[in-house]
């Protein structure tokens, strides 16, 4: 396998661990009459609520940071690139600007709309993609 194509196979195993995880999870997730409690906590108990949208939440961050290093060994550098910032950053810097805004967007949804998060995800996918283009 030559340099360009050696990410194919580490990324694909991420995407597989990945899947397996939420079918995992969503096979723990407790039924009741037939109807699937979507929000009910996975540790019954527990000291966290481990619910569905919570374990998803780590688990993507979890495969951002396989992927990035995925990424990193296929093409090492980070390619470091000045920006509308006016300072140098690399893709690892570029990824952490874009979770922490997603925080901030997500907090603010929250204290300004509510609980729907559906739009504030939307929102911070774009802003993620934005950061990754410009910053």
């Amino acid at each position: 396998m030559n340099r360009s194509t050696r990410w194919i196979v580490p990324l694909g195993l991420i995407f597989l661990l990945f899947a397996v995880g939420v079918w995992l999870l969503v096979r723990l997730l407790p039924v009741k009459d037939g109807v699937t409690d979507w929000l009910a906590p996975l540790v019954a108990g527990g000291w966290m609520a481990w619910t569905l949208p919570t374990a998803l939440f780590f688990m993507v961050i979890l495969a951002l940071l396989a992927m990035m290093a995925v990424w990193e060994f296929a093409a090492p550098g980070g390619s470091p690139r000045v920006g509308i910032l006016r300072f140098e950053t690399t893709r690892g810097d570029r990824l952490f600007i874009s979770l922490l805004g997603s925080a901030f967007i997500h907090l603010a949804w929250l204290g300004l709309i509510g609980p729907n998060l559906w739009w504030a995800l939307a929102l911070s996918v774009v802003y993620a993609i934005g950061v990754f283009r410009l910053v």
